[in-house]
């Protein structure tokens, strides 16, 4: 017999928040440690301290034959993209130290076993046109592992799906024929409307049936996680009652093209050193990615309903990158929001630079609407700064390419041309120090540990990796940098991002289509070549950048292969520490 596709609703009131008007707070502040003000005051100055070391290296440098207008416009490019560097170096800086340490880096810790949790916890997985059979291999992978964990009497499942009618469908076919006899129950529910995107998906269940639970684990359709994380989570929760948000840092899984391997290997090797960063300075003023964490659903009720922002897009209309503003709404109600860095907790990557680059375009100009959110009343001064640092992510783009059409005019202009970068050998040192010293630290931190040394292929290989890692790093950071110029500079004519169907797996890319998306970095690179007879010693510092723009589109295509990833993981290049062998995990990949 085929279960109700729904259980009984339980509304629950979420009521239009407002940036303008601050709120009561909703429960006292909880504790954190007392130097958390010491701790992001001395990120923040050791930050100003390089940026200002730099510039006060350059500036002699420029001044040789006296400053002019292009060299103050020098400096002032180069203090704010030197300073944003030096950012992630010191964060990265902290977070080796204190993994070598073996200390926490975060404020709470999950525990290790769990007692039995009274609340009731919601998996939501919101789906939009995806992979029907692959999303569902995923669930019962799941169902099963959180009936393991012992969730079955206080875990439910919702398919909540935004899907077209064919999607749904084929959806409603394979909830009908799995439901039966899952482990737990397991509901679906398809919107007519795709009103708000997944914000709006999840503000539906909310209002319908949030009052039937305590908590909400929310998911992509990508996302994987253990019954035992989940219970783990669930139990933070019910001893920390201050605290309204959990997010745990997803494992990259899955890969195939050799784009995945490469993104894979990153983020298991360099993904800790950073993370560890910023959950030092971070405190109960965290974050939210919008999947893999778990929500007090009466908190997020209360502080998370996303008006519709007035104007036209960008900075009007739905707000597209919620989940920075819902932490810093929950903060704003005196909530505490948390990162842990906890195992069980998995999510895929994009198959192609392509792919990669149409969801940034979505988080592009999710983030840059975040500036107009700056002002709003009673957000703590952290939450601010994380929404600038989200927006800085993609203004530096635009800046990095006048940095460098300013460098190259300045040398065309002048008899004695100074390259920003190399003509002073101590900013040169420290640029590149800063650049690649948190890839250095992760290196040191896997050779370290004998296990985790062996989970990456061994010394040898692993080192051999991060070489292969830093080459094609060096080749992408061009293309992604002239990619998110075009996309800021659509996004600021009004162009809208559309949310679409993310691919989750690739066949390889045609020379055609690549060439079409990159035949403005092919131009760009072109163009970097023709001026190298008017400024060959600035010519000489941009080549990484000149081949970067001009090797684009055969990257794009070369990394899109799936068999150009299989055979750099038996040559073993891009080998990380086996996932968990877990029944749920195994079953999930093989679907």
């Amino acid at each position: 017999m085929t279960p109700a596709p729904l259980p009984a609703e339980a509304p629950l009131e979420m009521p239009r928040q407002r940036f303008s008007r601050a709120v009561p707070k909703s429960v006292p502040k909880s504790e954190e440690p007392s130097d958390m003000l010491a701790r992001r005051l001395l990120l923040m100055l050791a930050t100003l301290l390089l940026g200002l070391a730099a510039l006060a290296g350059l500036k002699p440098v420029l001044a040789r034959d006296g400053l002019d207008a292009m060299d103050h416009l020098l400096m002032i490019l180069f203090f704010p993209l030197f300073a944003w560097i030096a950012f992630g170096f010191v964060g990265s800086t902290i977070g080796f130290i204190l993994l070598m340490s073996g200390r926490s880096p975060g404020y709470i810790t999950a525990p290790d076993s769990t007692a039995p949790v009274r609340g009731r916890t919601a998996v939501l997985m919101p789906v939009h046109n995806e992979d029907v059979s692959a999303v569902f291999a995923r669930v019962e992978a799941m169902l099963r592992s959180i009936a393991d964990a012992g969730g079955a009497q206080t875990t439910d499942f919702f398919l909540l799906s935004d899907s077209n009618p064919t999607s749904g469908e084929a959806e409603e076919r394979c909830w009908t024929a799995l439901a039966p006899d899952a482990p737990i129950p397991l509901f679906y529910r398809r919107r007519e409307k795709n009103i708000a995107a997944k914000p709006g998906n999840i503000a539906d269940w909310v209002t319908r049936f949030g009052g039937g639970y305590d908590y909400m684990v929310v998911l992509d359709a990508d996302s994987l996680m253990s019954g035992r994380t989940i219970a783990t989570l669930a139990a933070a929760m019910e001893a920390r009652p201050a605290v309204a948000l959990i997010q745990t840092v997803p494992t990259v899984i899955a890969a195939a093209t050799l784009f995945q391997h490469w993104m894979q290997f990153a983020n298991r090797l360099y993904g800790p050193i950073a993370t560890a960063g910023m959950l030092w300075w971070f405190g109960s003023e965290g974050t939210f990615w919008g999947h893999n964490a778990i929500v007090r659903v009466s908190a997020f009720a209360e502080s998370c309903g996303l008006p519709e922002l007035l104007g036209p897009a960008p900075f009007g209309g739905h707000v597209m990158s919620h989940d920075m503003v819902e932490a810093a709404l929950l903060r704003r109600r005196g909530w505490a929001v948390h990162m842990v860095m906890i195992g069980g907790s998995y999510e895929e990557y994009p198959p192609t630079m392509i792919d990669h680059a149409i969801r940034d375009r979505r988080w592009a100009q999710g983030n840059i609407q975040h500036i107009r959110l700056l002002g709003s009343a009673g957000f703590h001064w952290i939450s601010r700064v994380q929404l600038f640092v989200g927006a800085s992510a993609y203004i530096t783009s635009p800046l990095w390419l006048l940095l460098i059409v300013t460098t190259l005019l300045a040398h065309v202009s002048t008899d004695a041309p100074a390259s920003v970068a190399g003509s002073s050998l101590h900013i040169f040192i420290l640029t590149l120090l800063l650049l690649f010293g948190p890839k250095a630290m992760a290196l040191a931190w896997a050779l370290n540990d004998p296990a985790r040394r062996r989970g990456f292929g061994g010394g040898r290989r692993l080192t051999r990796s991060v070489a292969a890692e830093i080459l094609l790093s060096i080749l992408f950071a061009p293309a992604a940098m002239l990619t998110q110029t075009i996309d800021l500079t659509d996004i600021v004519r009004g162009k809208r991002s559309r949310w679409v169907t993310q691919a989750r797996e690739s066949d390889g890319i045609a020379l055609h289509d690549a060439l079409r998306r990159y035949r403005w970095h092919v131009a760009a690179g072109a163009g970097l070549i023709l001026l190298t007879p008017l400024a060959p010693i600035a010519a000489a510092w941009l080549s990484p950048v000149t081949l970067g723009l001009l090797a684009s589109p055969w990257l794009a295509m070369w990394t899109a292969r799936a068999s150009l990833g299989d055979r750099a993981r038996a040559r073993g290049y891009f080998t990380v520490p086996p996932a968990p062998t877990e029944r749920w995990l195994r079953e999930a990949a093989q679907g």
